[in-house]
C-alpha cells in the first residue's frame, strides 16, 4: 500500500508538473540594450520561473525594427505560445501579425506602448504616458516661471512612426508645459513660436546627441529640452556639454530607471517621470497564467484602456503643488 500511495504522489506531481510546462509564453521587446527593456525582461523571467512557465524571448536590434519584431510573433505562434508580451516597435505596423497570434489561441499583452486601436491586443499594461508628459511639462513651466513664455523648446522624439507611446508623450509635455496641441496622435503640428523643433533619437545616447545638435543648428539659444527617454537624455546632455552649455538648459524626461534617476541627482535631467517597466512584465505573466488556466483575461483601469502601472514624478527642485518624489527617493524605487 505504501508504494501504491507514493506511486500516486509521484504520477500526480508529475501531471502538475506536466501541465505548467505547457504553459509557453513569449516575451519581445524593442530592444534588448536599453535599460527600460533589459529590466522588462529581468521581470519576466522572474515571474515566469516563479509559475512555472517557459518563457522565450526576442527583441529588435533597434527601436523600429519592425521585421524582427514580426518574425518573433510568428516563431511564437508556431511553438504554441499561450501568451505574448510585447512592446511594439510600431504600434500599427504589427496589427496583423498580432491578429493571427490572437487567432491562434494566444492571449497577447501590450506592455509600455499601446497598439493603435488599444484593443488590437487583449490587453496592456502600461504607464499613462500622456501624464507621464504632462508632469514633466507642467513641472518645466513652474520651474521657469515668466520666463515660460519666453523658452526655446527642443523636443526629441522616437523615430518617424510616431507611434503611441511617443505622440502621448510628447503631447502630454506640450500640454503640461501650457502649449496648445493640435492633433493628439500628431507630433510636430503645433505652431507655438517656443518651440525650435523636433528631431528623432531612436531612443538612444547616440540619437539623443545627433538629434540635439541638429536643433542646436537651428537655434543655438534653445533653453529647454524634452526627451523621449532618459538615454536620449543623456546624449543630448553631452551635446550641450560640447558646447559649454550643459548648465544653462533645462533637460526633461520620462522612464525612470536607476541611471536616469542617478543623473537627476547629478544635475544632468532635471526632472523624469518614473515607469515601473519590471511590474509592467510580471503582471502581463501572471495573466498568461490565468489566462491559461482559466480562460480569464485582465481587465483595464477603470476609465482608460490600459491597466495603469503607474507613474511618479522624480526632481530634486520640487514645486508647490505636482507631487514629486527626489532623486534619492527614486533610487529606491527605480524599477524594483
Amino acid at each position: 500500500m505504501k508504494n501504491l500511495m507514493t506511486s500516486s504522489v509521484i504520477a500526480l506531481t508529475t501531471m502538475a508538473g506536466a501541465a505548467y510546462a505547457d504553459i509557453n509564453a513569449c516575451l519581445i521587446t524593442k530592444t534588448d540594450t536599453n535599460p527600460f527593456f533589459v529590466k522588462m525582461k529581468e521581470g519576466a523571467t522572474a515571474a515566469a520561473k516563479e509559475n512555472g512557465i517557459n518563457l522565450s524571448t526576442f527583441a529588435g536590434k533597434i527601436d523600429g525594427d519592425v521585421e524582427s519584431q514580426i518574425a518573433a510573433v510568428e516563431t511564437c505562434i508556431a511553438s504554441g505560445a499561450k501568451g505574448i508580451l510585447i512592446t511594439p516597435t510600431d504600434s500599427r505596423a504589427l496589427t496583423p501579425v498580432i491578429s493571427q497570434a490572437r487567432d491562434a489561441g494566444a492571449l497577447v499583452i501590450a506592455l509600455d506602448t499601446p497598439f493603435e486601436p488599444a484593443n488590437v491586443a487583449d490587453a496592456t499594461f502600461a504607464t499613462d504616458n500622456f501624464k507621464a508628459g504632462v508632469l514633466i511639462g507642467e513641472w518645466a513651466a513652474a520651474k521657469l516661471g515668466d520666463e515660460a513664455a519666453n523658452a526655446k523648446i527642443a523636443l526629441l522624439d522616437l523615430n518617424a512612426s510616431e507611434i503611441s507611446v511617443d505622440y502621448l508623450r510628447n503631447n502630454g509635455f506640450l500640454q503640461g508645459f501650457g502649449i496648445d496641441i493640435k492633433d493628439p496622435t500628431d507630433i510636430g503640428d503645433e505652431d507655438d513660436p517656443r518651440i525650435v523643433g523636433n528631431d528623432v533619437t531612436n531612443g538612444n545616447e547616440e540619437g539623443g546627441r545627433t538629434a540635439m545638435e541638429n536643433l542646436m543648428q537651428i537655434d543655438p539659444e534653445i533653453n529647454v529640452v524634452y526627451t523621449i527617454n532618459e538615454p536620449a537624455a543623456a546624449g543630448a546632455y553631452e551635446a550641450l556639454k560640447s558646447v559649454g552649455r550643459e548648465n544653462d538648459v533645462m533637460i526633461v524626461s520620462v522612464d525612470g530607471g536607476c541611471p536616469g534617476v542617478q543623473n537627476i541627482s547629478e544635475g544632468v535631467i532635471g526632472a523624469t517621470s518614473m515607469q515601473f517597466p519590471l511590474l509592467m512584465a510580471s503582471l502581463g505573466i501572471d495573466a498568461i497564467k490565468t489566462w491559461a488556466e482559466t480562460g480569464a483575461k485582465p481587465r483595464n483601469t477603470e476609465g482608460l484602456d490600459f491597466y495603469n502601472t503607474g507613474v511618479e514624478l522624480i526632481t530634486d527642485e520640487p514645486i508647490d503643488g505636482i507631487p514629486s518624489l527626489t532623486s534619492a527617493e527614486g533610487l529606491g524605487k527605480c524599477w524594483g
